[in-house]
């Protein structure tokens, strides 16, 4: 199967041998039937350590990132958290972006400091800084791109060599473009994962994350932590991914289209001094992003001119509850549009870091509602 919408809706999806069904079962149980002591029917024995609807998925995934091994966890924050204390050890030093995602800063920041791991926020863009951070003890570099929320670029084939030279390993956060839009295991990354909330799942309707690795032996040591601390998704949620990835390449061309539309409307409004966009060809990343990924997404960022105010994030506040389409909310990659302040919502763990995000900063996920309505709503909603 070497088409991406043929592996999104076949990959670890065969109908089941013995009822016909062509959609995977919700296996909803918590225990499996032995056929003797240890003997398991197909490795099932309890649902924490593996489940045929979680791995039907965990197939699916590793077939879209081009990897071997697939594992499925209850968050995309439980995802980051095993990989993390799996591949680091107190006194280890990683580089993450310099815009990160708010929740992987504060884990970074806030919980694994305290077991010794250390950190540095760098701009990944420019390799000579990226070289440059890194020290004798530093066994990861920690990459997004497009970067949450300043939309930033990374090479992920450039700083796969200044990982590998280093003899450490690189991450790629692939959330915000999906593996549609770009397969960093094929650019060098070691390991990619995803929040299956947003773009996989595609509707708003389930948490969820994964990974994806072709070493053999990390994915032995992740599965066997991943089954210690229980980090697993409900057969249903992981049934529910699947139903959402069938859908991701008409989905993502969608989101692709509506999101350059609403960039360029934006580029053009006198109240917006800033558009955050790899599709623009002013973009500093667009030209990388162009080499690395199929499509830009559905991702847009933008700030919004201050009204001459004390307070220069209330304007930007005052646009995103302005919006009668674009919804105030958290989260993004479902099919309907939300609208959110970062610097006070999904980012606020990064205020007085050095990660705070302007205060004017305003972040659309775009989905794939009419175009014109979308951009006939921002613009009354800016005024």
């Amino acid at each position: 199967m070497s088409g991406f919408s043929t592996r999104a809706i076949h990959a670890g999806q065969n109908p089941d041998p013995t009822t016909g069904s062509v959609i995977p079962p919700i296996y909803a149980t918590s225990t499996f039937a032995q056929d003797g002591v240890g003997g398991t029917r197909g490795g099932y024995e309890y649902a924490r350590s593996a489940n045929p609807t979680r791995t039907a998925l965990a197939e699916c995934m590793a077939a879209l990132e081009g990897g071997r091994y697939g594992l499925i966890f209850g968050s995309g924050m439980s995802t980051t958290d095993t990989l993390l204390r799996v591949a680091l050890r107190p006194g280890d030093h990683l580089l993450i972006p310099l815009d990160a995602y708010g929740g992987t800063f504060r884990l970074v920041d806030k919980v694994l400091s305290v077991w010794g791991i250390e950190h540095t926020p760098v701009d990944l863009s420019d390799l000579a800084a990226t070289r440059a951070a890194l020290r004798p003890t530093t066994r990861m570099i920690w990459s997004e791109s497009p970067t949450n929320p300043l939309l930033g670029i990374a090479d992920i084939a450039a700083l796969a060599d200044v990982a590998h030279s280093a003899d450490i390993r690189l991450v790629v956060d692939n959330t915000f473009a999906s593996p549609y839009l770009q397969t960093p295991l094929a650019l060098g990354a070691d390991v990619v994962v995803h929040s299956t909330t947003k773009y996989l799942g595609g509707h708003s309707d389930v948490v969820g994350g994964a990974l994806v690795t072709d070493d053999s032996e990390l994915a032995e040591q992740l599965a066997f932590a991943q089954n210690s601390v229980g980090a697993v998704p409900g057969p249903f949620d992981a049934w529910l991914t699947l139903r959402g990835i069938k859908t991701l390449a008409v989905r993502m061309e969608r989101h692709s289209d509506n999101a350059e539309r609403v960039a360029a409307a934006l580029a053009r409004h006198p109240k917006v001094s800033k558009v955050y966009y790899p599709g623009l060809p002013e973009h500093l990343g667009h030209e990388v992003a162009a080499k690395q990924m199929r499509r830009f997404g559905g991702m847009v960022s933008f700030e919004v001119a201050p009204d001459g105010g004390d307070d220069p994030a209330a304007e930007a506040v005052r646009v995103c509850g302005a919006t009668r389409l674009f919804i105030l909310a958290e989260s993004l990659g479902g099919v309907e549009s939300l609208i959110e302040h970062p610097a006070k919502m999904t980012h606020a763990s990064t205020a007085g870091s050095a990660l705070e995000v302007p205060a004017n900063l305003v972040r659309l996920s775009v989905g794939i509602e009419d175009a014109d309505d979308l951009i006939e709503d921002l613009l009354q909603a800016l005024g």
